[in-house]
C-alpha cells in the first residue's frame, strides 16, 4: 500500500481532523447546538413537573389541588412542544451538516487523489480508493448528522441530570456518582479495541471493493478464459473475509453496550433502593424520588446512550484514518514554484530533445527502462521509435508528459526543461494516443470533446473527419450523440483508435504520437 501510515492518535485526536470540513458551516453548527440545549432543557424539566404534581397536586383534594393539577399538566404540554420543536430543528441542521460535509470531504479526497502520480496507482486499487470515497465517508455522515449531535445531546442530558440529582439528593447523588465512574473506565478501554476492530473491518471491505473492481473492468478476458468460477470463488472469500471481520467488530460493539447497560442500571437501582428506604424513614417526599428516578433514568439512558456513540465514533475514527491517509499522500511530481512559459509557437510544431536520460520505475528500483538515452527531434519533423515490447517507447511518453521523471539526465520542450514548465501548460501542448485507448461512458461528442472542453460541435466534427471517424459515427444509432458504453464496448478496437485519434486532434497545439 502507498498510502502514508499516520501515528496512532486517540480517536478524539484524529477525529479533530474533521474540523476544517465543519469550521466553513459554524452558523449551522451553532444553530443546531442552540436547538440542542433548548432541547435538553426541556428534558431536564418534565422530572421537577412531576414532583410538583405529585407533592402537591395528590397531597390534598379539593379546587385547589384540580387548579395545580390542570396548570401542571399545561405546562408538561408546553414543555412537550418545545422539545418537539427543538429536536426537529436539531435532526434538520444536524443531518445537514452531516450530508454537506459529507460531501465536501468527497469532492476534497477526490480532488487530491487526481493530482496524484502514476506511481500511486502503480500499487493502488482503484476499488480501495473507491471504498474509501464511498463506505468510509459514508461512516463520517453518520458520525456528523447524528453521532455527534446524540454525544452533545446526551453528555448535557448526563451533566444536567447530574447536577439536579445533586440538588434533589446530595447523599444519594454522591454514591452514584462514585458507581458511575467505577463503571466509565473499562468502558473507555474497551472502546479501544471497537475502534481497531472497525478500521480492520473498513480494510476488508475495500479489499472486497478492490478486487470487484478490477474484475468487472476486464470481464471479457474473464469469460474468454472461463474463469467465472474462480472469480466468483475469489470474491466470495474476500466478502467472508469481511463479514467476519464485521461480526468480531458487532461483536465487540454489543459486548460493549451490555457492559454499559448493566452496570449504569445496576448502580442506579441500588442508589434507587436506598432513595425508596429514605421515603419510609421520612427523610424524602414521595415527589422527590420520583424527581430523583426520573433524573437518574434520564443519566443512565444518557450514559446507555453515550456507550452507542462511543461505538460509532470509534468506526468513524477508522474511516476517518484511512481518509486522511488518502488527503496527506503527496505525488512525487510537483509543479514547480516560478513555472516558466514556452517561447511562442510556428505551426511547425515543437522541438524535442532528450539528453542522457536514464529512468527506472519506482516499483522495479534495479532494473532500468532507458539508459543514457539522447534525442533530439526538431519541429516539424516526424520520428517513429519502434522496438521490441519492453523497449521502453510507452515510457518514454510517460516522461515527457511529467508522469515520471528521470533519475538522470533532463527532457526539453522548444528548449525549456519540462521540469521548470507548469504540468498544465506541459500536457496542453501534447496531444497523444495510448496503445490502451480510453473511452468514457459518455457519447461521441463529448468523448471527442474531452480533448478540448470548449471545442464546438463543428469543431469536434472536423477532428473526426481528420481522423477518419466522422463516417462510422454518423451511422450509430443516435450518430454523435450515441452513448458509446463503459470503456467503450459498442465500439470495435479501431473504432475507438480513431476516436481517440479525433480527440487527440482538438488540441490546436496537438502531436499527436502513438
Amino acid at each position: 500500500m502507498p498510502f502514508t501510515q499516520l501515528p496512532q492518535k486517540s480517536s478524539l485526536a484524529t477525529l479533530k481532523a474533521l474540523l476544517p470540513f465543519l469550521v466553513p458551516y459554524r452558523r449551522q453548527f451553532v444553530l443546531a447546538g442552540i436547538a440542542l440545549l433548548v432541547a435538553a432543557a426541556a428534558t431536564l424539566t418534565i422530572p421537577y413537573a412531576f414532583r410538583q404534581m405529585i407533592d402537591l397536586g395528590f397531597g390534598t383534594p379539593g379546587s385547589q389541588s384540580v387548579r395545580h393539577i390542570n396548570t401542571y399538566f399545561l405546562a408538561l404540554f408546553g414543555v412537550a412542544c418545545v422539545l418537539a420543536v427543538a429536536t426537529a430543528a436539531r435532526f434538520y441542521l444536524v443531518s445537514w451538516l452531516g450530508e454537506r460535509v459529507t460531501a465536501d470531504i468527497r469532492s476534497a479526497v477526490y480532488a487530491h487523489v487526481l493530482r496524484q502520480s502514476p506511481q500511486f496507482f502503480e500499487t493502488t486499487q482503484s476499488g480501495e480508493v473507491l471504498s474509501r470515497l464511498t463506505t468510509d465517508t459514508t461512516l463520517i455522515q453518520a458520525l456528523v448528522g447524528t453521532s455527534i449531535s446524540m454525544a452533545l445531546r446526551n453528555s448535557l442530558l448526563m451533566v444536567g441530570g447530574l447536577v439536579l440529582l445533586f440538588v434533589t439528593s446530595p447523599r444519594l447523588s454522591a454514591i452514584i456518582i462514585v458507581l458511575l465512574a467505577l463503571v466509565v473506565l473499562p468502558i473507555v478501554l474497551y472502546g479501544r479495541r471497537v475502534r481497531r476492530l472497525s478500521r480492520d473491518s473498513q480494510d476488508r471491505i475495500a479489499d472486497a471493493s478492490a478486487l470487484a473492481g478490477e474484475i468487472l473492468n476486464a470481464m471479457p478476458t474473464v469469460q474468454a478464459f472461463t474463469h467465472e468460477t474462480l472469480e466468483t470463488r475469489r470474491f466470495s472469500t474476500s466478502v467472508e473475509s469481511a463479514f467476519n471481520t464485521a461480526i468480531q467488530r458487532v461483536r465487540a460493539r454489543s459486548m460493549l453496550t451490555l457492559v454499559a447497560i448493566l452496570l449504569v442500571f445496576g448502580a442506579i437501582v441500588f442508589v434507587l433502593w436506598l432513595g425508596a428506604h429514605a421515603v419510609m424513614q421520612g427523610s424524602m417526599s414521595g415527589g422527590e424520588l420520583g424527581q430523583f428516578i426520573l433524573y437518574a433514568v434520564i443519566v443512565a439512558g444518557a450514559i446507555g446512550a453515550l456507550s452507542e456513540v462511543l461505538g460509532e465514533a470509534q468506526r468513524a475514527a477508522g474511516a476517518t484514518e484511512r481518509l486522511l491517509e488518502l488527503l496527506v499522500a503527496e505525488s512525487p511530481i510537483q509543479p514547480p514554484v516560478a513555472p516558466l512559459a514556452l517561447p511562442p509557437r510556428s505551426g511547425n510544431g515543437a522541438a524535442l530533445g532528450l539528453h542522457e536520460v536514464t529512468f527506472h520505475y519506482p516499483s522495479r528500483p534495479a532494473s532500468a527502462a532507458l539508459q543514457q538515452l539522447s534525442l533530439q527531434v526538431e519541429p516539424g519533423e516526424t520520428v517513429a521509435l519502434v522496438g521490441p515490447s519492453g523497449a521502453g517507447k510507452t515510457t518514454l511518453f510517460q516522461l515527457l508528459l511529467r508522469f515520471y521523471d528521470p533519475q538522470h539526465g533532463s527532457i526539453t520542450l522548444d528548449g525549456v526543461p519540462i521540469r521548470q514548465l507548469d504540468l498544465h501548460t506541459l500536457r496542453d501542448a501534447i496531444g497523444i494516443v495510448p496503445q490502451d485507448t480510453v473511452i468514457f461512458s459518455a457519447d461521441a461528442l463529448d468523448n471527442i470533446r474531452y480533448g478540448r472542453a470548449d471545442a464546438s460541435d463543428a469543431e469536434v466534427m472536423a477532428a473526426a473527419r481528420l481522423a477518419a471517424a466522422h463516417e462510422f459515427i454518423e451511422k450509430l444509432p443516435e450518430g454523435y450523440r450515441t452513448f458509446l458504453g463503459e470503456r467503450g464496448v459498442r465500439l470495435s478496437g479501431g473504432q475507438r483508435q480513431r476516436i481517440a485519434i479525433a480527440r487527440a486532434a482538438q488540441k490546436s497545439t496537438a502531436a499527436v504520437a502513438g
